[in-house]
């Protein structure tokens, strides 16, 4: 990928659907220019891309898109998170800055060096974060002008077992962890998610262990037409640990996001 290659890609759904399925953690891609600014080896690197990235989350979200009656639009990252992490506060309000994981990170899954501390984050999020937020933000304010509404569902992975940056890793890792908002997920929203996984994987859990959602910034806690969902997969659900191939689990999850799609789509 060159650097003047998008970092993202918009893929259109059907006119009438609210539903975006939003993909930022798949991709292990690193530009050349900022693979220069990590210092981790090419071995080292590749361990930590299998820890970090979300492996085969895009593909859940293509299936998912294939088998619903009406086509949700994707909003998927083509870049890895080591380069920006777009679901990040790019101010003092991340929480993970206190383990070198803000919008742009310092420090690997295993709290070691990534980049240099004295790197400045500005020239990365000025290139990567904020272009990518300023899309997110139209593509939900297209939804809103088309439809009247807008639903993002997150759909990321998450390891069988705690990595040794998760702020609360000590809670329940369930098959399934929905993230939700106090302001963006209303009780319909998250009901359709419980039925729809429950049935394909036997068990959801709530904000465990990792809770919240995706809101473009313009639109957070002041528009309820906005509705908002994270879905963590646990990654032993669908794949070989960590960063193997993916196995019959994928299909059966694409299978239930499809199911949820449907179910708030209306």
């Amino acid at each position: 990928m060159t650097p003047a290659a998008p970092s993202f890609a918009f893929l259109p759904g059907a006119s009438g659907s609210p539903v975006i399925l939003h993909v930022p953690h798949s991709a292990r891609e690193i530009p050349a220019e900022v693979r220069a600014g990590i210092v981790l080896d090419d071995g080292a690197l590749e361990r930590e891309l299998d820890h970090i990235t979300d492996s085969h989350t895009a593909e859940i979200a293509e299936e998912a898109a294939s088998l619903a009656g009406v086509t949700p639009w994707r909003f998927v990252n083509r870049l890895s998170r080591l380069v920006v992490d777009p679901e990040r506060f790019p101010d003092e309000r991340e929480e993970m800055r206190a383990v070198g994981m803000g919008a742009v990170y310092t420090r690997t899954t295993h709290r070691e060096v990534l980049r240099l501390a004295e790197t400045d984050p500005e020239p990365l999020v000025a290139r990567y974060f904020r272009p990518y937020a300023q899309a997110m933000t139209d593509a939900v304010a297209e939804r809103l002008a088309a439809v009247g509404r807008a639903v993002v569902v997150d759909v990321h992975s998450y390891p069988s077992r705690p990595l040794p940056y998760e702020l609360h890793g000590e809670g329940p890792r369930p098959p399934v962890c929905l993230g939700t908002d106090a302001f963006h997920t209303p009780p319909g929203l998250l009901a359709a998610a419980r039925e729809a996984f429950g049935t394909a994987v036997g068990e959801t859990g709530l904000d465990s262990p990792f809770s919240g959602t995706y809101v473009p910034l313009e639109y957070y806690g002041t528009e309820p037409r906005v509705s908002a969902l994270m879905v963590e997969i646990r990654r032993d659900t669908y794949m070989t640990e960590p960063g193997g191939p993916a196995g019959p689990g994928l299909t059966r999850l694409a299978s239930a996001l499809a199911s949820l799609v449907a179910a708030v789509t209306g």
